[in-house]
């Protein structure tokens, strides 16, 4: 059966990485704003603070892993001691790419694995909005291990480097939100993957996105009743079950009329349209512009094939 949340990190073409060791001691603080990047860290050992703005501070263990899949304004800091208010550390480069924060001097009470990454996809804004906005998980091997190989393969000048990160960003991807399943993740896939109830649903929506689905057919996959399924589904994933298939259905529409690898009616058919025609009103409402002139413009030198 479909696997939604592969589905979703393969599409969203994770990559460029950016990956550095991190020593600290003494009071220090970081502060970061950056956008359109995911940025994840795995605390080798000490402690530290996250604070990510609008949300209540979060205490990292050793061993702790954490994921944003869209980077908001956040600091990260010492919890012992607490940094001064208003304190921000300049991060000091020293040998082998190691950065320094807090105390120049003396050995290290915490250090970080920190990582960046960015989406290729055209559509990563839709299909992040799917994840949860922070993940969680503590005390996992595989997930210390993954990182430290997309930091070694990001080091190297190997053949196929690209290749490889991207395919290490997106396991490292998928184990970070597999673990985090069960931490109480923010509405979301990841949260409906977790839920029995709805996850049967969501996989079957991915396997058969060109179905005409209804209200009453979700909730049959899910056990429920309609208003339950319905309420539910809104509750978990954070928006109604056919706002949901409708995106996916346009995210995969717009992935198809990239790549050009089928006609606009055959594009139409496998999301779900009766008519060519159905389509091009959907997805104009949706995208802003007919598919036909979005092909053209999406930056793929491939000739669509022709409509008969």
């Amino acid at each position: 059966m479909s696997d939604p949340l592969s589905e979703i990190i393969a599409l969203l073409r994770p990559r460029a990485p950016s990956s550095k060791l991190v020593d600290a001691a003494g009071p220090w603080r970081v502060r970061r704003t950056e956008v359109e990047q995911v940025y994840y860290c795995l605390l080798l050992a000490g402690q530290a603070r996250l604070e990510i703005d609008g949300k209540t501070p979060l205490d990292l263990q050793t061993g702790d892993f954490v994921l944003l899949p869209a980077t908001q304004g956040f600091s990260m800091s010492s919890v012992h001691p607490l940094p001064p208010p208003g304190l921000e550390s300049r991060p000091l480069m020293r040998e082998e790419g190691i950065v320094r924060l807090g105390v120049e001097e003396g050995p290290a009470t915490e250090q970080l694995l920190i990582g960046y990454c960015s989406f290729g996809s055209p559509d990563a804004g839709l299909l992040v909005s799917l994840l949860p906005d922070m993940v969680v998980a503590r005390g996992e091997q595989r997930l210390g291990d993954l990182a430290g190989l997309v930091r070694d393969e990001a080091r190297a000048e190997r053949p196929a480097r690209d290749v490889v990160l991207e395919h290490l960003l997106q396991v490292l991807l998928i184990e970070a939100l597999r673990s985090g399943a069960e931490t109480g993740a923010t509405p979301g896939l990841l949260r409906a993957m977790a839920d029995k109830r709805l996850a049967g649903t969501l996989c079957a929506m991915h396997a058969e996105p060109g179905r005409l689905w209804s209200i009453a057919d979700l909730a049959r996959e899910a056990g429920l009743s309609r208003s339950a399924f319905f309420t539910r589904f809104s509750r978990i994933v954070g928006m109604p079950p056919m706002d949901y298939l409708q995106n996916w259905r346009m995210t995969l529409a717009k992935h198809m009329l990239r790549t050009r690898q089928n006609s606009i009616a055959e594009i139409a058919e496998k999301v779900g349209y009766g008519s060519t025609s159905a389509f091009s009103v959907a997805f104009s409402r949706r995208v802003g512009q007919p598919p036909a002139h979005y092909a053209r413009t999406a930056g793929n030198a491939m000739q669509m094939p022709r409509e008969v």
